[in-house]
């Protein structure tokens, strides 16, 4: 009885080992580099910039916590890259219209993923928030996300990256390889 006991107690802790193990490797393999978000304005009004720029720091930031806070993903810190993403961007405008750059920077940083981020600012009035994330190795988007705000101010902008946060974790607890 001991004998087969002791072999039990082995598969089980043999089994227990190996689902431990998936599970780390499969942790591994949700890591994200989140590049900086860009601010899209097709009507520029200088005695806005300062505003904006802090706005869309935010909600780059926004973002990055809400992945962390949900444990949707590792994240993976870019300044390692931080000059070849400098230097990408000297030759692109927008990192999310170069899908060569986001895999450049992914790799860079050793991410399976990489997230874009940008908001576009049609009026004063109206704005959307923009998330992409692409699959480094497959080049291939895996998630693409959209929201709408009306209106141009902190609180406008907070509450749109708020509903796609939840949006976003809703979809996540129906379906677990949502953005993967």
């Amino acid at each position: 009885m001991t004998k087969k006991f002791s072999r039990l107690a082995r598969v089980f802790a043999g089994f227990a080992l190996a689902v431990t193990a998936q599970a780390a490797a499969s942790a591994g393999t949700n890591t994200l580099a989140v590049l900086d978000f860009d601010l899209i304005e097709e009507h520029h009004d200088p005695t806005q910039a300062a505003d904006m720029q802090r706005r869309i720091v935010r909600m780059e930031s926004m973002f990055r916590e809400g992945m962390l806070a949900r444990n949707f993903y590792e994240i993976k810190e870019i300044d390692a890259a931080r000059v070849q993403l400098k230097t990408l961007r000297e030759q692109q405008e927008h990192m999310h219209r170069c899908s060569a750059c986001q895999i450049q920077i992914g790799k860079a940083v050793g991410a399976r993923l990489v997230a874009t981020g940008w908001v576009q600012k049609v009026s004063n009035l109206i704005l959307n928030i923009n998330i992409e994330i692409r699959d480094v190795e497959a080049d291939r988007v895996v998630l693409n996300k959209s929201v709408d705000i009306r209106g141009n101010n902190d609180r406008a902008w907070e509450h749109g990256m708020k509903f796609m946060l939840r949006d976003f974790a809703e979809r996540r607890a129906h379906d677990s390889g949502y953005g993967l």
